[in-house]
């Protein structure tokens, strides 16, 4: 039962972006078969939510200079083991960032697999990512202990902080999505 949520808004997410078809086979055989699919232990891959999250006026996109990961990526985190990835990305955004946020919409906007590399006790992973879109109420942000920095970065500009191929994409499909 806790699975099916996201399993429908997988399907959603499909008929939206049928050129995805793969990966969204991938996140349902992962679902279907993995029942601790949402906790950080299940080594084969796990869930997690992120959000894109805008300033106030839309302009802006917060990314943080993750510590473990060392590069500049969007807010987001583990689901340890809540199954409603919304509420996970909503949960994450507040606290890496300190902001009150706003989902804007219920529908995913980008379904990302990327390997995490071993590190101390744990294997090497997959994080299969689901990401929502979200705009904070204010652009005075803290860090948290899991970032370097964080900064708002001009969604035109992000090439500055960033060649991550995922996050260059939502912000295609995000111009195209608010149209």
């Amino acid at each position: 039962m806790h699975r099916r949520n996201l399993l429908r808004q997988l399907n959603d997410y499909v008929q939206r972006f049928p050129e995805e078809q793969a990966i969204v086979e991938r996140f349902v055989e992962l679902v279907d078969e993995e029942p601790r699919c949402y906790e950080r232990d299940c080594w084969r891959g796990h869930i997690t939510g992120s959000a894109w999250l805008l300033d106030p006026a839309g302009e802006s996109l917060l990314l943080t200079h993750h510590k473990k990961l060392d590069i500049w990526v969007q807010l987001g985190g583990h689901s340890d083991g809540d199954p409603d990835t919304r509420t996970v990305a909503i949960k994450e955004a507040q606290e890496e960032s300190g902001l009150a946020v706003e989902l804007l919409g219920d529908a995913i906007l980008d379904i990302d697999i990327h390997e995490i590399p071993a590190r101390k006790n744990d294997p090497a992973h997959f994080h299969f990512d689901v990401r929502f879109a979200m705009a904070a109420a204010t652009r005075d942000f803290s860090v948290s202990d899991e970032s370097h920095a964080l900064a708002w970065v001009r969604l035109m500009e992000l090439e500055r902080y960033t060649r991550e191929a995922s996050i260059l994409r939502m912000r295609r499909k995000w111009l195209e999505w608010r149209v």
